[in-house]
C-alpha cells in the first residue's frame, strides 16, 4: 500500500471510528482537504505553525493532510484540541527537522512548557519528520509532548537527551511504528497508555529508558515489542526503567537489548516502597542485555501464556486498532 493511499485510509478511518465532534464524514468524493508546507515559499505556507493554524476547529467537513517539505523548521508548535482528525506527513524524516531548544530553567520554564512539537488534539498521524529539541544535555528538554488520544507516531526521529518523549493524559493512546528515539535520562515518560512495535531506543548515557506514571487505574502503559535498544560509544549501564509513579506499568518483549543493561533491569527510583505496585515485565528478549537471572525480584518475567494475553488489540482497543492495522506489517 502507497504511502498515499495509506493516509488516506488512515484518515478515513479516523472520520468513520472517531468518537469525537470533529470526525465527521470525509469531503465530497472522499478527497480530504491538502495542505503543502514549504519554508522556501512554494507551497500553501512557509510555517507549520501557521499552516496548522489554517484548519477549521472540529472541522466538519473531514480530515486534511498537511504535507511538509524538506528542510529545518525552527518552530515551537502546538497542535490544538480543536485540531483533530488530521496528517502531517514530512517529505523524507532526514531531511524534514522540526527544531527548537528550550529547555528546564530557562526563563524558568518548568519541564512540560519545553516541547519542541505538542499535540493536544486527537487523531493525529506524524510521519516522516525529524522531532528534535536541540538544547543539548542541558536537563529535562521535551522534543514530543503529547496530550491527545488516538495518535500514531510513524516512521519518525525523535532526538533529545532528558525527557525527550512525554506521552500524557490518562488513558490517552498511542502507537509508535518503526521510530528512532534517542536520549539519556528518562527519555520516554508520561501517564499515557502507548504500543511501541520495531522502534529503535538509543541511550546516550548511564540512566534510565522508561519513567511511566502509569496511574493505578489503567491497565496498560509502555508496551515495547520487537524493539531494538543501542547504546553510544562508552555506555554501559542502562534501566529499562525507574517508576516516576507507584504504579508504573511497562513491559519489553521480543526486543533485543545490548549487553549494557543493568543486570536488574528496573530501578526503584530510590523508594522500596515502588517495588510493591511497580508493573515491569519481560518476555522473550534476545542478546546479552536480556539475560534475566539477576533482574530484580519484583519485576516480572512472564510465562508465553501470559504473553500471549498482552496483544495490541486490548493496549490499545477496538476503535484504534482498526486504524493502526493499516501501518502494521
Amino acid at each position: 500500500m502507497s504511502k498515499y493511499v495509506n493516509v488516506f485510509v488512515f484518515l478515513m478511518g479516523f472520520t468513520f471510528f472517531s468518537l469525537v465532534a470533529c470526525a465527521n464524514s470525509g469531503t465530497e468524493n472522499g478527497i480530504t482537504k491538502k495542505i503543502v508546507v514549504d519554508k522556501s515559499g512554494g507551497g500553501d505556507f512557509t510555517s507549520l505553525q501557521e499552516a496548522i493554524h489554517s484548519v477549521r476547529a472540529f472541522d466538519p467537513e473531514g480530515p486534511t493532510t498537511i504535507y511538509v517539505k524538506n528542510g529545518i523548521y525552527r518552530e515551537k508548535i502546538v497542535i490544538p484540541d480543536y485540531v483533530c482528525n488530521i496528517a502531517i506527513i514530512g517529505e523524507d524524516k532526514e531531511k524534514t527537522i522540526i527544531s527548537y531548544d528550550d529547555y528546564a530553567g530557562k526563563e524558568n520554564m518548568g519541564t512540560f512548557r519545553t516541547y519542541t512539537l505538542q499535540v493536544r488534539g486527537n487523531d493525529i498521524l506524524l510521519e516522516n519528520l525529524t522531532i528534535e529539541n536541540a538544547a543539548g544535555p542541558i536537563g529535562q528538554a521535551v522534543a514530543l509532548h503529547t496530550e491527545g488520544d488516538r495518535i500514531i507516531v510513524k516512521n519518525c526521529r525523535l532526538l533529545g537527551n532528558q525527557d525527550t518523549v512525554y506521552t500524557g493524559g490518562e488513558g490517552n493512546r498511542l502507537c509508535f511504528f518503526d521510530c528512532y528515539i534517542e536520549g539519556t535520562t528518562d527519555f520516554i515518560f508520561g501517564s499515557a497508555t502507548a504500543w511501541f512495535e520495531e522502534c529503535v531506543l538509543h541511550c546516550k548515557k548511564n540512566s534510565y529508558i522508561t519513567a511511566a506514571s502509569t496511574p493505578q487505574n489503567v491497565e496498560y502503559g509502555y508496551i515495547f515489542n520487537r524493539c531494538k535498544v543501542t547504546l553510544a560509544e562508552g555506555v554501559t549501564s542502562v534501566y529499562l526503567g525507574r517508576p516516576w509513579r507507584p504504579y508504573a506499568m511497562t513491559v519489553f518483549m521480543n526486543c533485543e537489548l545490548p549487553s549494557g543493561i543493568h543486570p536488574s533491569g528496573w530501578h526503584n527510583w530510590g523508594n522500596p516502597e515502588n517495588e510493591k505496585t511497580a508493573r515491569y515485565a519481560e518476555f522473550n528478549n534476545a542478546g546479552e542485555g536480556a539475560k534475566t537471572e539477576q533482574r530484580v525480584k519484583w519485576a516480572k518475567i512472564l510465562t508465553p501464556e501470559e504473553a500471549a494475553q498482552i496483544t495490541i488489540e486490548k493496549v490499545l482497543k477496538e476503535d484504534f486498532v482498526k486504524i493502526v492495522s493499516f501501518f502494521m506489517p
